[in-house]
């Protein structure tokens, strides 16, 4: 069974740093792909980082790209999502996810992991000015 669990949300400061972590099981990471996906308040999915398995490139939505790192250890079965520099704009419930399909790609496409399957519980970020 494959689960996602997502940790280390808070509350931050305009201008600091947090690092969320997925433990994954279930399955072989591996072999997927695996992204972050945050929704704010009132709004949709948004997809944030993806991690490819094929060849370790990582994708980000324009909005963090130089503030987000993603990343993954494999002796750990974690991924982990390092936050710079965070906004207001930043608040949102934070989520790891994968996909038995459309994880496998060789690629990642931001806006298509909003659409992968298997999501954890979440983790909040809350981002104050």
């Amino acid at each position: 069974q494959v689960q996602l669990v997502e940790s280390g949300g808070g509350v931050v400061q305009s201008g600091g740093s947090l690092r969320l972590s997925c433990a994954v099981s279930g399955f072989n990471m591996a072999e997927f792909n695996i992204g972050w996906i945050r929704q704010a308040p009132g709004k949709g999915r948004e997809g944030v980082a993806c991690s490819a398995y094929y060849d370790g490139k990582t994708s980000y939505v324009d909005s963090v790209k130089g503030r987000f790192t993603i990343s993954r250890d494999k002796a750990k079965n974690l991924v982990y999502l390092q936050m710079n520099d965070l906004k207001p704009e930043d608040t949102a419930i934070y989520y790891c996810a994968t996909d038995p399909i459309l994880a496998v790609a060789t690629h990642c496409v931001i806006p298509q992991i909003v659409d992968f399957d298997h999501y954890g519980q979440g983790t909040q970020v809350t981002v104050s000015s």
